[in-house]
């Protein structure tokens, strides 16, 4: 190196940079702080899903077929037909059905107050749930409080039988240990209880086929 050029002097932060660094600081944790409190303790509802006119009557025709009836009109409202008399045939029944997220998504909306607190989706194989929770007002730290509780569950056909294992609950984020739920975290319910009676042996008995693809449900009954 020349002798004739000036070593070059250390950098060091004066009082602005250190200023600027600690407002930088503040405002990075006040906007992560008012994340977490806006999405995890307070947030806001779902927006309920709308069908268009021709969903509404792809769906229609679909709860027609199960034997579902619109909401009940309210008192005073002018009554629908009575029905027709006819005599029981299976002939020509179908017996599988599909619905797509948005449909099920719709129902939510049109028949139950769920609509603003649950959310379902459909990907592969796979069933999600988003929840918001209302805390109950006397329970500590987080009484009267909105809280928002997500679940997976896996649903699918494999081997002649259906398969229902629990994927996980997370409660702000936090998924809850397998102990809390019992143990029966990644475990086919299918499996474990269907070989005795009661309602998951029914239920697997009953099924000839199900499948959930992304955004759709298809399920087929035996005879």
């Amino acid at each position: 190196m020349n002798e004739n050029t000036p070593a070059a002097t250390p950098r060091r932060f004066d009082w602005l940079h250190v200023s600027l660094l600690v407002m930088l600081t503040v405002l990075v944790t006040v906007i992560g702080t008012v994340w977490v409190v806006r999405v995890y303790l307070f947030p806001s509802e779902f927006k309920p899903v709308t069908l268009s006119g021709r969903e509404q009557q792809v769906l229609q025709r679909k709860l027609d077929w199960l034997g579902i009836e619109p909401r009940p009109a309210p008192r005073g409202a002018e009554a629908s037909a009575p029905l027709d008399p006819e005599p029981y045939s299976e002939a020509g029944a179908r017996r599988e059905v599909t619905f797509t997220e948005k449909e099920i998504n719709a129902l939510l909306a049109n028949n139950t107050d769920l609509a603003r607190k649950l959310a379902i989706d459909l990907s592969d194989d796979l069933v999600s749930a988003k929840l918001l929770i209302h805390v109950d007002p006397d329970f500590p730290v987080l009484g009267g409080k909105i809280i928002r509780a997500r679940a997976g569950v896996e649903l699918a056909y494999r081997n002649g039988r259906p398969v229902v294992v629990l994927k996980g609950i997370s409660i702000m984020g936090v998924p809850l240990p397998n102990a809390w739920m019992g143990g029966i975290k990644n475990i086919d319910l299918i499996r474990e209880f269907g070989e005795t009676r009661g309602f998951w042996k029914a239920f697997a008995d009953g099924v000839e086929h199900i499948r959930v693809d992304d955004g759709r449900l298809v399920v087929k009954l035996k005879e």
